[in-house]
This record gives C-alpha cells, structure tokens and sequence, in this order.
C-alpha cells in the first residue's frame, strides 16, 4: 500500500520483436541487442502510454495486447497528485504528443515514457532503451524486424484526450477567443488611428 502522499512509479517495459531482436540481431548484423522497446509508465493504478493511432493513452497495469512486460523497472516514487499530472498529460496531448508527431524511431513511447519520468521521479528512463540507435533498424534485421513492428498498434487502451472532447474543445476555444481578442485590439487600434488622423483633418479644413 502507497504511503499518503507518495506515489509508486514503475516502468513497464515489452518487446516489440516478441524474442527475435534477441535471436537473429547478432547473425544479422554483428552485434547483440534484446529487444525492440515499447514503455508504459505505470502510476496511480494505471499504465499511460504513447502511439500513433491515439496519441495518450491509459489501461489498467499490463492492459494491452502485449500482456505481462518482459520487465518491470522501479523508477522511485511521486508526490507530485494525481489530478496535477492529468493536467500535464493534457498539455503534453494538445502540445508536442499528439497522434500525428509519433514517429515510430524518433518520436516514440519511450519518448513519453523518458519525459513523463522526468516530470514524476526528476530522472529518465534507462539509456539502453532511449539510445536504441536508428541505424541498426536501417539493417537486414530492421528490414526483417520493421514489417511486425509498423503494423502492431497497442491495442487495449483508452484515448484520455480524444481529438473532439469537451477539453480539447475548451482548448481550441481558448486558443481562438485570444486570437479574437487579438484581431479585436488590431481593429481597435487600427480605428482610433483612423478616428485621430481625420480629426485632425477636420480642425486643418475649419483652420
């Protein structure tokens, strides 16, 4: 049971190759790797991840398709309350995490993973799963290894910020009342100037 106030946060770790990153890597391209990485972060009783399809998600513990994770990794504890991180969460899924800036090397679930153990732990996620360079998935093993990988989507998750929802709406409003206001006070200007400048049209004509 949690201490009051602190909060465990674990990293749930799965391979993607499902054992053959482990089997064929050192055949295929001369040096041994374990896996091909997909993270979870798992707080607050639920495991948030990343992906291309929906952006942020979450599930219960080991919820997905994957199952059990090969590894669970004790990345300390928070204090940090649940309700302040959902609205990080939000943040990061209007802002840099949304389904469209995934990209499956570069900009990834261990991407999430390594940023949201930064803001709960003040710390990152292994370097052995961050670091996996790009350069062995561009290989004869990453050709033999990408097809599984490009057509496996997490299933088992719940989008927590669904493009459409009453806060991305919010949001969106927001971000169009402040344009408003901004044209608004262009316009205002834009009139006064025009109002002065024939003002004073009108005392040089009565001159």
């Amino acid at each position: 049971m949690a201490t009051a106030g602190k909060f465990p946060v674990k990293l749930y770790v799965y391979d993607l190759s499902r054992g053959l990153a482990r089997s064929l890597s050192q055949s295929l391209i001369g040096r041994h790797i374990d896996g091909i990485w997909h993270t979870g972060i798992v707080v607050y009783n639920q495991e948030f991840f990343y992906g291309g399809t929906s952006g942020i998600e979450s599930c219960p513990p080991s919820g997905t398709i994957l199952g059990n994770p090969d590894e669970v990794v004790d990345l300390g504890k928070t204090e940090i309350p649940q309700e302040v991180f959902m609205d990080y969460l939000h943040e990061l899924s209007i802002n840099s995490f949304r389904p469209e800036c995934y990209h499956l090397f570069n900009f990834n679930c261990n991407t999430f993973s390594n940023e949201v153990s930064q803001f709960l732990v003040g710390r990152g996620i292994p370097s052995h799963i961050t670091s996996l360079p790009q350069d062995v998935l561009n290989t004869p093993f990453g050709a033999v290894i990408q097809p599984f990988v490009d057509a496996l989507h997490v299933q088992g998750g719940h989008t927590l910020f669904p493009v459409g929802s009453a806060s991305h709406l919010q949001s969106e409003s927001d971000s169009e009342d402040a344009d408003d206001v901004q044209k608004d006070s262009v316009a205002g200007s834009s009139k006064n100037k025009k109002t002065t400048s024939m003002g004073s049209q009108s005392k040089k004509s009565k001159k």
